[in-house]
């Protein structure tokens, strides 16, 4: 009767074998990497028992862990409200997009901060990048 495995040779069956524990070793860490991250919270749930959100106490990590749309809309009404205080009216889109993409990874870099923190290192960083003094 003749055995597959013994007609193998040791180096063979050792390459195959070791081909097998590597894809069973990357299986797992995908599937735990996967796992780790939590799913995104919804902005709503940072809401008030009214449907409000304190804003000047959000954190980095809250937009960081939420879906992106959420953070987007997050951000675009940030730049409103800090335009507004500044009694500007007009909107300039594309800086606009840049500025709240920066404060996304910001903040997913510094999840300790509030986002209005953030907001001002930003902001900061872009008026000294442009030579603006304030």
């Amino acid at each position: 009767m003749f055995d597959a495995n013994l007609a193998m040779t040791y180096p063979l069956r050792r390459a195959i074998e070791m081909r097998n524990f590597i894809a069973m070793a990357t299986l797992g860490l995908a599937l735990a990497s996967s796992t780790a991250r939590a799913e995104p919270v919804d902005l709503s749930a940072y809401a008030d028992a009214n449907g409000f959100i304190d804003v000047q106490t959000l954190t980095c990590a809250q937009l960081a862990n939420t879906y992106q749309e959420d953070a987007d809309m997050l951000t675009t009404w940030y730049s409103g409200w800090y335009n507004g205080l500044a009694k500007k009216h007009f909107a300039h889109i594309t800086r606009g997009k840049e500025l709240e993409h920066q404060v996304i990874v910001f903040c997913k870099a510094n999840q300790q901060l509030r986002i209005i923190d953030a907001i001002a290192v930003i902001f900061k960083d872009e008026k000294a990048r442009r030579g603006i003094e304030y």
